[in-house]
């Protein structure tokens, strides 16, 4: 199965192919999407055509989506919110089914526990799949570690 996980974000999209089945994930492609600051209707047309882009390249058999977690900063919430939103477009135009994942589902399918850090998720990433060196941000881990929690769901 070949699963395009996304971590979403306004102002960075973490992006990642991975496929294979949760005890062999292999990594395909993975990336950090940062839209130029401007226009909100600009910054998610760049998120929509990314991941649309993504799809057209890459043709997963899934698109998995980290759920949305309500934090302190609303406006934050909102931006994140949208890019979601413009996420699910892209697989709704490319009629690609969805693999929703909380953040405990991510820390326990990746660590073992639901309650982990994201260090001790960013520390265990590489000894579950091939990781080429690079520099990566946060939300490009992220979007790995979601697809890799996404083929175990699949699976149940």
């Amino acid at each position: 199965m070949r699963i395009l996980a996304i971590d979403p974000g306004y102002d960075r999209l973490g992006i990642a192919v991975i496929e294979g089945d949760p005890s062999r994930p292999m990594l395909l492609w993975s990336d950090c999407i940062i839209p130029d600051k401007g226009a909100r209707e600009n910054r998610l047309a760049r998120v929509w055509s990314a991941v649309t882009d993504a799809i057209e390249k890459y043709t997963p058999d899934a698109l998995a989506l980290e759920t949305l977690f309500f934090g302190v900063n609303k406006k934050t919430v909102i931006g994140v919110a949208e890019a979601r939103g413009a996420i699910l477009s892209a697989a709704g135009v490319a009629g690609i089914p969805v693999i929703e994942c909380s953040p405990q589902q991510v820390k326990l399918a990746v660590t073992g526990y639901g309650g982990s850090s994201k260090a001790a998720v960013a520390t265990m990433i590489p000894r579950l799949l091939i990781l080429p060196k690079k520099k990566r941000l946060d939300d490009e881990l992220d979007a790995i570690a979601i697809g890799i929690t996404a083929l175990a769901i699949h699976i149940k």
